[in-house]
């Protein structure tokens, strides 16, 4: 017998098809909310450094645009510490909805290999969105120092074992890794002078206590416009449109010391692939916006445009080349 002459079961044909499209619907509605109805409330992007620094100003920056971009506001949420462990700690832990966000410095690449129990894995904790911007150190030197160039640098290092001694803002810093890594290029023997923060031993540098500095060129920019530190070269591949009279490392002869401080935005591991092609593409679109691009420009950085692979990759390179820096130096943070 055919079932539509039977009305029974056609009821139960009926309600199992009912449930059916319910369930359907129940399933499909994440899937929606991966895609189409992302994003619904605002966006929270943890800096992981306090504010009025390098990463907390390309963060504010960025947010605006970002917003415009994604259709919803995009809150700043400061989370300082260890180097930015505890901002980091926190978006590890975080639902991957695309709504907790991490922003970070150089420094991502560094943590695996100066502190060996992380509270998260970096490689497997988060998806890099993109790359934001990469900024250029300067060797930097008081104008009282009788070096006028990188020959002259180098030779009076190799003139007397520890001759010739840079200051940085601590064990472990940007400003010490870059000076170790010219160390391991130039084949030369310095003395590592770590201070309790960067104001401290910039202000040591311009004061002739110590006599090189390796500074981020957006940071520093002011003392060498006002002739307070004297530039003698610039740790990018090619010259800063800032500095255009500043030759380049491999310019000056070594080679191999290429240095960047650089920011990068990045989702918890597991964040949906749909969400991630949207904050991608939204970033590019405020990268891109003359307010962004001019003021990174201003600041002597190069904008960056990558994919979240090409991020991937980049982070990954960066650990790698990190990881040797710090184990032929030797450097520890205690």
């Amino acid at each position: 017998m055919p079932f539509h002459a039977d009305p029974t079961r056609r009821r139960t044909v009926l309600r199992a098809g009912l449930a059916a499209v319910t369930l359907g619907a129940g399933l499909a509605q994440p899937a929606l909310a991966q895609g189409d109805a992302w994003p619904n409330r605002p966006i929270t992007v943890v800096v992981t450094y306090p504010p009025g620094g390098g990463a907390d100003i390309m963060a504010r920056l960025l947010a605006p645009k970002l917003g415009e971009a994604l259709g919803q506001n995009v809150i700043i949420d400061n989370r300082p510490g260890a180097g930015g462990q505890i901002g980091g700690a926190f978006v590890a832990k975080s639902k991957p909805d695309g709504y907790t966000l991490m922003f970070d410095a150089s420094s991502f690449a560094v943590n695996p290999s100066l502190y060996p129990k992380l509270p998260y894995d970096g490689a497997k904790a988060f998806v890099p969105i993109g790359v934001t911007a990469m900024f250029p150190n300067v060797v930097l030197v008081n104008p009282q120092f009788p070096a006028k160039n990188i020959g002259e640098l180098v030779a009076a290092a190799k003139a007397k074992k520890g001759a010739v001694a840079y200051a940085s803002s601590g064990n472990g810093s940007a400003q010490h890794l870059a000076g170790a890594l010219f160390e391991q290029a130039a084949k030369v023997d310095m003395v590592h002078v770590p201070y309790k923060g960067g104001g401290p031993a910039l202000n040591d540098v311009i004061g002739g206590q110590v006599p090189l500095f390796f500074g981020n060129l957006a940071s520093t920019q002011a003392h060498v416009q006002s002739g307070k530190l004297r530039p003698l070269a610039v740790t990018s591949a090619k010259r800063s449109a800032l500095l255009p009279d500043v030759p380049t490392l491999e310019e000056a002869g070594v080679k191999g010391a290429e240095v960047y401080e650089w920011n990068a935005l990045y989702a918890p591991a597991g964040t949906p692939a749909p969400i991630l092609a949207k904050l991608a593409d939204a970033l590019q679109k405020a990268l891109q916006s003359p307010e962004v691009s001019q003021r990174i420009v201003q600041l002597g950085g190069e904008v960056q445009k990558t994919t979240p692979e090409q991020a991937r990759r980049f982070v990954d390179d960066q650990v790698t080349k990190w990881a040797k820096v710090i184990k032929s130096g030797g450097i520890s943070v205690e």
